[in-house]
C-alpha cells in the first residue's frame, strides 16, 4: 500500500482488504497451469475445492491445464479474480476491473460482484459496470471530493455528466 501524500489512512482490525489492479494480470506466473496457479496459491484447499472455484470462473474440464502465458486477458483476469474471492476480503478495490474482458465475461464479473457482501470501492470508465454496480459516487475534483447519494445513474442526472470513455 503506498503511503499518502497528507494525513493518514488506519484501516480498521477486522477489515481484509482484496485489490484488483488494472495490470494485475501481469503478476501471474506464465509458466503455471490454471490448476497450478491455484494450488500454488491455496496449498492446503482440496482439488475438489479448487475445481469448483474454477468452473465456477469459467475454466472447466481440460480447461484448467492451460498455461496461464496462453490465456486471453480477459481469461487471465478471470483467473485473479478466481484467486482473490476464493477467500473473500470483506472490503474490495477495484480499479478498472473490466478492462481486457469480452461482454460475457463483464457480465460474469457483474453478477458476481452483485452478491458480494463486502464493502466495494472501484474506479471505472465503463458505464454499463457503473450503473450496474453503484450506489454513491464519490467525484475526485480539483476543488475537492464531491459526494453524491445513489448510484451513477442519479450521478448522470444531479450532474448531466456522463463518465468520459466506454460506451456499452
Amino acid at each position: 500500500m503506498s503511503e499518502p501524500d497528507t494525513g493518514t489512512v488506519t484501516i480498521g482490525a477486522s477489515v481484509k482488504m482484496g485489490y484488483f489492479a488494472q495490470h494485475a494480470m501481469d503478476l501471474l506466473d506464465g509458466s503455471r497451469t490454471i490448476f497450478e496457479t491455484l494450488e500454488h496459491e491455496f496449498p492446503l484447499a482440496p482439488q475438489g475445492s479448487l475445481r469448483a472455484l474454477a468452473g465456477g470462473f469459467g475454466f472447466s474440464g481440460d480447461d484448467v491445464d492451460k498455461y496461464v502465458s496462453v490465456l486471453s486477458g480477459g481469461e487471465k483476469a478471470r483467473l485473479v479474480m478466481a484467486v482473490m474471492l476464493y477467500n473473500p476480503p470483506n472490503f474490495l478495490v477495484l480499479d478498472e476491473p473490466t478492462n481486457h474482458l469480452d461482454i460475457d465475461t463483464k457480465e460474469m464479473l457483474i453478477r458476481a460482484l452483485g452478491n458480494y457482501e463486502g464493502t466495494m470501492l472501484f474506479v471505472s470508465h465503463d458505464r454499463h459496470f457503473l450503473g450496474a454496480l453503484s450506489n454513491r459516487v464519490l467525484e475526485v475534483t480539483p476543488e475537492g471530493l464531491h459526494r453524491y447519494e445513489g448510484g451513477y445513474h442519479e450521478y448522470v442526472a444531479a450532474t448531466g455528466q456522463e463518465a468520459p470513455g466506454l460506451h456499452v
